[in-house]
């Protein structure tokens, strides 16, 4: 029986990334059943933004290098496609969700602003095992087409051994890929910017900010993602969406005893 995959992504249904993965997908011998749900355009940076005040509207679209793929546009957020596809478009719960190959990487504390990255906790918020894959800054077609393969080789293992419930797969895959070293299981790392706001005037004479910046590299663990990529090697973290710090919860609670708050 053909196992049944969702792939979507935050850069638009006709980014090359997820048309590259979709299509070496298609070609896996093992016969996936492939649904692909994606933005009707670029979505980067939204994080888990859901469409709450319009409607949205789902139109079909044919890929360019494959009239047999058949997928749907959303006019919506990443996490707007994930759940629309599972809970209104598909007859039935597919096995995997895949958000990718984001142009651009998702590392560290970036995971947080990424719709690549959401559209993946979307699938395991549903019960869904999710994998997020981005491809790091610089990639080329041919970038593209190894981090696909890449995931094409891992999908079936991922399926046979599945990560914990509520647990996705953030994948990072160096840009030049003939010059890989290997993979690393990694965390989370570090990423900050130094933020800057563009002040300017519209032709109207009405003020408005450019958000611009650029990223400040600093010390990084040899165990996270950040320097797995900076050392050249693919990066696999397993990123789960409770963000309770439980260590906590005894200072909160012996504050809260001590305080003697008397509610009326």
């Amino acid at each position: 029986m053909a196992i049944d995959i969702l792939v979507t992504n935050d850069d638009g249904i006709y980014a090359e990334g997820i048309q590259v993965l979709s299509q070496t997908l298609f070609e896996s011998s093992a016969g996936y059943n492939l649904f692909i749900v994606a933005p009707d355009h670029e979505r980067s940076a939204v994080g888990h933004a859901i469409t709450m005040h319009r409607p949205l509207r789902v139109q079909e679209a044919c890929f360019m290098h494959n009239r047999e793929l058949v997928g749907w546009s959303v006019n919506g957020t990443p996490s707007d496609c994930v759940k629309l596809a599972v809970e209104a478009i598909l007859e039935q719960k597919p096995r995997l969700v895949i958000s990718g190959i984001n142009r651009g990487s998702n590392l560290g504390t970036d995971v947080l602003y990424s719709g690549t990255v959401s559209a993946a906790v979307e699938g395991i918020i549903l019960g869904i095992p999710s994998v997020a894959v981005s491809l790091a800054e610089g990639g080329t077609s041919e970038d593209f087409l190894y981090a696909a393969r890449f995931v094409a080789d891992l999908v079936p293992h991922l399926l046979e051994n599945p990560l914990p419930a509520g647990t996705l797969l953030n994948i990072n895959v160096p840009s030049n890929n003939g010059d890989i070293k290997g993979i690393r299981v990694t965390r989370l790392g570090t990423r900050r910017y130094r933020n800057s706001f563009d002040k300017r005037v519209d032709p109207r004479g009405m003020i408005y900010y450019w958000l611009a910046g650029e990223l400040v590299e600093g010390e990084e663990e040899d165990d996270s993602d950040v320097r797995a990529i900076l050392d050249g090697y693919i990066s696999l973290t397993p990123v789960h969406f409770n963000l309770t710090n439980s260590s906590a919860i005894p200072h909160l609670q012996k504050l809260i005893d001590s305080a003697g708050i008397k509610l009326d």
